[in-house]
């Protein structure tokens, strides 16, 4: 395989990539092990550095807990909570492949991990760690989306990999699971992707990627090996980009 396209990337994974496939909750481990392998070996045979921002919504999910009624401030905090366990299950991973890795977290947990400042993040990437980027932006009504966008921006990343999962292989212009017309698109601008609300990332954070010029591989991160190639550029998913 050839070298990675891009010289730092940062990849978003969502929390229901990680759960059990029966059930759609909880971590399976199988799957954790097998991004975290695929993780290890972009890094190590591709020469890309490789920052990772995972969701929780395989254990909470704040959304769901506020329209149970629950306070959406304090859903949303329980939904950060989630995703450092996410964050310490794929370090465990990738530290099983041999890989260094560092969670960093927004929300201070000294026990568990280092807090998010930036030049530490890169100066670990630029020493060959993965880092994965936990606890959402710290805030409450903001999307692990946004913060992949917003991390992508503060370490200098080149681009941004957004993991699907589901079956769904990129950005399509309906839902293909309820539209059988449903048309795959190879390339589309940011915004095309707000205009005719096309289902990739929240607009929070497509409108960042679009003010920062960056670009969203959009790809399903379930098929195996699909990391190194939507880093080598192999047409398996959707670009989105600014022009």
């Amino acid at each position: 395989m050839s070298a990675s396209r891009y010289r730092r990337v940062v990849l978003k994974l969502s929390g229901e990539a990680f759960a059990d496939a029966e059930s759609g909750f909880g971590i399976d481990a199988a799957v954790v092990q097998r991004i975290a392998e695929e993780v290890a070996a972009a890094q190590r045979d591709l020469g890309v550095e490789i920052a990772v921002v995972v969701g929780g919504g395989n254990i909470w999910r704040g959304a769901s807990g506020a329209h149970r009624g629950m306070d959406r401030a304090r859903a949303d905090y329980m939904g950060m909570l989630a995703t450092v366990i996410n964050a310490l299950a794929l370090q465990d991973a990738l530290e099983k492949c041999g890989q260094p890795t560092r969670v960093q977290t927004a929300i201070a947990m000294a026990q568990v991990a280092e807090p998010f400042i930036p030049l530490r993040a890169i100066r670990h990437l630029e020493k060959g760690r993965v880092v994965v980027f936990a606890a959402g932006t710290g805030n409450p009504y903001f999307t692990t989306d946004t913060t992949a966008a917003l991390r992508a921006a503060e370490i200098g990343a080149e681009a941004v990999l957004k993991g699907t999962h589901s079956g769904i292989d990129g950005v399509y212009s309906a839902d293909p699971r309820l539209d059988p017309s449903a048309v795959k698109l190879t390339e589309v601008t940011h915004f095309e992707v707000l205009n005719r609300r096309l289902a990739v990332m929240d607009s929070t954070a497509i409108t960042f990627c679009m003010d920062n010029l960056l670009p969203i591989i959009v790809f399903d991160v379930t098929a195996v090996g699909n990391i190194g190639r939507a880093l080598v550029g192999e047409p398996i998913g959707t670009v989105v980009h600014t022009t």
